[in-house]
């Protein structure tokens, strides 16, 4: 009888001290657990600081140049040389923004450039979309070399291919005609898949045509298409994203170009100029720019001599240049970039 109360003491003393350290172990465990959840609260909230920190930080870098561009544009011009003018203009003015439409001759410059920039992205779409299906889905000798020439043709200097350029341009196709100094020649560029960083549109349309289904096109050529027929029926529907991609990189790397259009067509004729081509020979053409705007009187020195007046007048007529791209950015950023960049098959 002694045996069994005391073996029953002893359980009761056991599961005493059980429950004791059940109890200590599940303070323990919830100590552990608010101290991880602590951590990892700071943990978050450090990341969203640092996100924020970065936005704010890139947002500022971008937008500063821009803010300073406006600040700049509407400042008056005899408010150039004082110091203390840096952000708030002290007399608003509109002057320099006439003095840089007429410099750069705007609206005939913005019509060459929209339809300069406008023709050649449409070829470059549709040249650099079929070359990229070409090396796709086509079979055919020498395929390979042949599409690292292509991507060699992203690293290549512009200048290295301008003399043979020219030359076959002068005698185009042995015809005696000579080509150079009409827009033609930026339009032949981009229908032969010349144009402007062709050869990384090339690319990027060979991989999105890649990670497309074969079995799509097996079924169209029973059904007895051709080649051309699948490309233009089913391979162009589908690359919706790569084109729109294409097509708002090239559009804006044509309107930005100085190089191809200057030498191939600006410097041999120069009625027909750009935004961009036009601000190349800003300088020049300064002075006659104020006489015709009627403000050389409100200067009591030839301005066209103090470059901080001339840096002025360039920054404006860039942000004139800039103004459609930005507009055009606004127009389409919502409707097709995302899904360009989404869907261009840039992981295919």
């Amino acid at each position: 009888m002694m045996t069994k109360t005391k073996t029953t003491f002893l359980n009761r003393q056991f599961d005493k001290i059980k429950d004791s350290s059940k109890q200590f172990y599940d303070r323990r465990l919830k100590t552990t657990y608010k101290r991880k959840m602590t951590f990892e609260l700071l943990l978050e909230k450090a990341a969203i600081l640092m996100k924020y920190f970065l936005l704010y930080g890139l947002a500022f870098v971008i937008l500063y140049p821009l803010l300073q561009q406006i600040s700049i544009a509407l400042r008056a011009p005899g408010d150039i040389d004082k110091a203390l003018v840096v952000w708030i203009p002290e007399n608003f003015s509109l002057q320099n923004i006439k003095i840089a439409a007429i410099v750069l001759d705007y609206w005939n410059a913005l019509k060459n450039s929209i339809i300069l920039s406008g023709v050649v992205t449409i070829l470059q779409v549709l040249t650099t979309a079929l070359a990229g299906y070409a090396f796709a889905r086509l079979k055919f000798k020498g395929q390979g070399i042949l599409f690292i020439i292509v991507v060699a043709t992203i690293i290549v200097a512009p200048s290295t291919i301008e003399l043979p350029l020219k030359i076959n341009l002068m005698n185009f196709l042995g015809t005696g005609k000579s080509l150079l100094g009409s827009p033609n020649t930026m339009y032949i560029f981009a229908a032969t898949g010349m144009g402007i960083k062709a050869g990384i549109f090339i690319f990027l349309f060979r991989q999105f045509f890649r990670g497309i289904p074969e079995e799509i096109e097996e079924a169209a050529y029973l059904d007895g298409a051709n080649p051309l027929q699948v490309f233009t029926r089913i391979m162009l529907p589908n690359a919706r994203g790569a084109m729109v991609l294409t097509a708002i990189l090239t559009f804006v790397w044509q309107w930005n170009d100085s190089y191809f259009t200057a030498n191939f067509v600006t410097k041999i004729n120069s009625d027909f100029s750009t935004l961009t081509t036009k601000m190349m020979s800003i300088r020049n053409a300064i002075q006659g720019a104020i006489i015709q705007a009627g403000v050389w009187e409100l200067f009591d020195q030839d301005v066209t001599q103090n470059p901080l007046f001339t840096s002025m007048i360039l920054n404006t007529a860039a942000m004139l240049a800039m103004i459609p791209l930005l507009i055009f950015y606004l127009l389409i950023q919502k409707v097709l970039f995302t899904e360009g960049i989404e869907r261009s098959g840039l992981v295919g």
